[in-house]
């Protein structure tokens, strides 16, 4: 796998997710994007919903937005992905964090990203090599147990993409980060056909040079 060759780096990057997600930018535009996700989860409560309920409901739901959105940004979140209609008549309790891109000086002075991720995959248990719009990228997944102690509610598996920019000086990358609750008495059939769709969503990753 090799890093395509451009003339200069790209400006960012899209990313096409399943009918029924929205996009929350990190950034700029956040308390209006939650705003249309809350709107959006209100007008979707079941029918026979008490209306004396709603308020409460969505106070509800502006907290886990927030929390969400907070957590991403601790970890340097450029954009929040969240699936925000029901699927068969529930949530999907997923989530997918695009992180801004991060500097990691060179393995050797001669040396590119692809010795870097090497590095990297030669140090991460399940991770590989994949593809994404010819840039070579580095992918890892794992389980992570919930931990009181360390601020885990409930445990969850994540799958993460770490992508070089290419052209960047200095060397730059970005991840991608996916997180997929699992509940006590889930079937593990289910989270594993949620990170597939998270890998389906990945394979839709182009590089913009607008």
């Amino acid at each position: 796998m090799t890093t395509a060759e451009h003339h200069r780096a790209p400006a960012g990057f899209n990313l096409v997710t399943p009918p029924g997600w929205d996009t929350i930018p990190l950034h700029q535009g956040t308390d209006e994007a939650m705003d249309h996700v809350i709107r959006k989860a209100v007008a979707q409560l079941p029918v026979g919903f008490s209306k004396d309920d709603i308020p409460q409901a969505r106070l509800k739901l502006a907290k886990e937005i927030k929390k969400v959105v907070r957590r991403a940004r601790s970890k340097g979140g450029l954009t929040l992905y969240l699936p925000t209609e029901r699927l068969n008549g529930i949530t999907l309790p997923v989530s997918i964090v695009a992180s801004e891109p991060i500097e990691i000086p060179s393995v050797r002075p001669d040396s590119g990203p692809e010795t870097v991720m090497m590095a990297l995959a030669s140090e991460t248990p399940g991770a590989e090599m994949r593809e994404l719009d010819h840039t070579a990228a580095l992918r890892s997944e794992r389980e992570v147990p919930a931990s009181t102690s360390q601020g885990i509610e409930v445990a969850h598996r994540r799958v993460e993409y770490f992508v070089p920019v290419p052209d960047s000086t200095p060397d730059k990358y970005l991840t991608f980060s996916f997180s997929a609750l699992i509940a006590p008495d889930s079937d593990p059939a289910f989270t594993d056909a949620l990170v597939e769709l998270f890998d389906a969503v990945m394979s839709t990753f182009r590089w913009s040079y607008a």
